[in-house]
């Protein structure tokens, strides 16, 4: 079975919104592809789906937009060329590499997991925590930010139960943020 790993920038009080001070910096980006190059597919709800593919999906010129930098590009292509799968239920059609996610969440996910691979990778808000409180996700990968934002949405915000975790891994930049990663305790 191939685990799904939710993989996201947050602030040190917990903000995910992507707005909230959490530009990122040559050396985040290139951890940051890595990531999405060992990742066989992308696992998004629909708005952050939209998000990305707003900001990653390569123009229809093949040119990246004028700002982006030139150490953003790896990452673009990363993502832009991935495969995706999409959970909506007002989507009806998404093509950037996407197909949509069918039936009862918890079990189509599970068929997902069963494929061939080495994993998935999910990110955003709401999907993920729908995912936790299913018990799906089998790694949680965090890069702290050394900003307190205040405000915003804050990391599985209304979790159903607690989920205890042991640390795996940990990396800290050159900027002050942490990468953090952890499996939950027991399965």
């Amino acid at each position: 079975m191939r685990p799904l790993r939710y993989s996201i920038n947050v602030t040190l009080d917990g903000c995910c919104h992507h707005e909230a001070g959490l530009p990122p910096d040559e050396e985040s980006m290139r951890y940051w592809t890595a990531e999405m190059e060992r990742a066989d597919a992308l696992l998004f709800g629909r708005v952050t789906y939209e998000m990305m593919e707003s900001a990653w999906r390569r123009p229809a010129t093949g040119a990246w937009p004028d700002w982006m930098d030139e150490w953003e590009v790896p990452f673009a292509e990363a993502i832009d060329g991935a495969r995706k799968h999409v959970v909506s239920s007002t989507l009806t059609d998404p093509d950037w590499n996407a197909e949509l996610v069918r039936g009862d969440l918890g079990p189509a996910v599970e068929r997902l997991k069963q494929e061939p691979g080495e994993g998935l990778w999910v990110g955003g808000v709401t999907l993920p925590l729908a995912l936790a409180d299913l018990g799906l996700i089998d790694e949680y990968e965090l890069v702290v930010q050394p900003v307190l934002a205040g405000h915003g949405p804050t990391l599985l915000a209304g979790l159903r139960e607690r989920i205890q975790l042991e640390l795996v891994g940990r990396r800290e930049f050159r900027s002050g943020a942490v990468a953090v990663r952890y499996r939950p305790v027991t399965r």
